[in-house]
């Protein structure tokens, strides 16, 4: 009898703690937007995450057709062979 009043109130507990983690998790802001400061930069969306471009930064080659949307490219290469985004 007192292994079920436990199991009982094991159970119990156990919903309890469910229920309240639930409306936590369900209370957090589900619209949070990145913006990017400063006229230099364009938010883009793309495969791998949310990214602020500007003209200069690393760019992943693969990538490129995703940049065009965004009216960048990623053709240029510096010396050392790294690939920057282009207007």
């Amino acid at each position: 009898m007192k292994i079920r009043f436990a199991l009982a109130a094991a159970l119990l507990a156990l919903s309890f703690g469910l229920t309240a983690a639930s409306s936590a998790i369900s209370s957090a802001p589900s619209n949070v937007t990145k913006t990017c400061s400063g006229s230099r930069y364009t938010h883009a969306i793309l495969s791998w995450g949310h990214k602020c471009l500007t003209t200069g930064q690393y760019c992943k080659r693969s990538g490129d057709r995703e940049y065009h949307r965004y009216r960048f490219h990623c053709h240029s290469r510096d010396s050392r062979g790294d690939y920057h985004l282009t207007r």
